[in-house]
């Protein structure tokens, strides 16, 4: 006979889920979320939606929104059983998903599931979530944690975020302004953000065969270390030249690297020459392209090597915009230009 409830049956524990465990956890997150909270926010957690004021201090608002995952970097995690930075990737990816509207974030919510119920596991991950949300200043207003067994491996869990900003119409970018003669502006990377990593994660425990507290060579840190290094935000570095009114675009570089992302905010009709020799690509994607030999093509498509983010300003307002995302503690150099023409050459 099956090991059931008390009468004699099945209960939902039996099956894999485990409700109390699922109830620890949501109490044990009471702090975190409420962390967040602002002076907009109008619901607590354990509500059936969250309630969020729009700011009365705009006069035409548009609200922006975003959703994304952090990808096959929880295995990465899961293989160093290290759970405190996905929750911060997730948020700074969602944040400067947004950023390159000119939108700054309201609030957050967060959906992760898994097999089963490791409450630890759960509050290292909202921890990261609470983090960055405080970081970005924006407020954590709920979220969704789901048992789902039998469709997650033992020990795996997914990760995904939304979040939802907001900007003036007037301050809204959408490429309009950008025009030939432009300077890029490239913003460093702290690593391989959230993207790259099916390719990372094979050559680096397949070909190179190492383990996540290995050394990753060219790097001096271990590989759990570098390749679960924060998603840099952008948020603060450019919140006051996006006030100022000096950038005519941003393009978050995420999946498909400089070329994939550069044309989306561009207009028709024009393209970009960016600048090989104006920085020296960082040592993780060196040692991933030695090893796995891969292609530099590839590499550009792949990886953001080194730039997280390219703002495009008027020529003679590069230096300046330069200096102030460095004073706040991001290298920031001109990378090219924009010219007339489609797509992004490298020179």
């Amino acid at each position: 006979m099956p090991r059931g409830s008390g009468s004699g049956g099945l209960s939902y524990r039996d099956a894999g889920v485990d409700l109390d465990a699922a109830e620890r956890a949501k109490k044990g997150l009471a702090a975190l979320v409420a962390s967040t909270r602002d002076a907009n926010t109008l619901s607590e957690l354990g509500s059936f939606g969250g309630l969020y004021a729009v700011p009365a201090d705009l006069d035409a608002p548009v609200l922006v929104s975003s959703a994304d995952g952090v990808g096959t970097k929880l295995k990465v995690a899961f293989a160093a059983d290290r759970h405190d930075t996905v929750g911060q990737c997730l948020v700074n990816h969602c944040v400067n998903d947004i950023l390159v509207q000119g939108a700054r974030p309201l609030f957050f919510l967060d959906y992760l599931a898994s097999g089963a119920m490791d409450e630890s596991v759960v509050q290292e991950i909202v921890r990261g979530v609470a983090t960055a949300c405080k970081e970005n200043g924006c407020a954590l207003l709920g979220g969704e944690t789901a048992q789902m067994p039998g469709f997650y491996a033992e020990g795996e869990y997914d990760l995904a975020g939304f979040v939802v900003g907001v900007v003036e119409r007037a301050k809204l970018l959408d490429g309009s302004r950008v025009g030939a003669g432009d300077a890029l502006v490239a913003l460093a990377s702290s690593g391989l953000h959230t993207n790259g990593y099916t390719l990372a994660r094979r050559i680096v425990f397949d070909v190179m065969g190492l383990g996540a507290g290995d050394e990753l060579p060219g790097t001096g840190r271990s590989v759990a270390d570098e390749l679960l290094t924060v998603h840099r935000s952008y948020l603060v570095p450019l919140t006051a030249p996006l006030s100022q009114g000096v950038v005519h675009a941003l393009a978050h570089v995420t999946g498909g690297g400089i070329p994939g992302n550069l044309p989306r905010v561009l207009p028709e009709g024009l393209g970009a020459r960016i600048d090989r020799s104006s920085w020296e690509v960082p040592a993780v994607f060196r040692t991933l392209q030695r090893a796995g030999r891969v292609a530099l093509e590839e590499m550009d498509r792949v990886f953001n090597m080194g730039v997280g983010m390219i703002a495009i300003v008027e020529l003679g307002a590069a230096s300046e915009l330069s200096e102030a995302v460095s004073r706040e503690g991001v290298d920031a150099w001109v990378i090219g230009s924009v010219e007339p023409g489609a797509g992004v050459r490298y020179a």
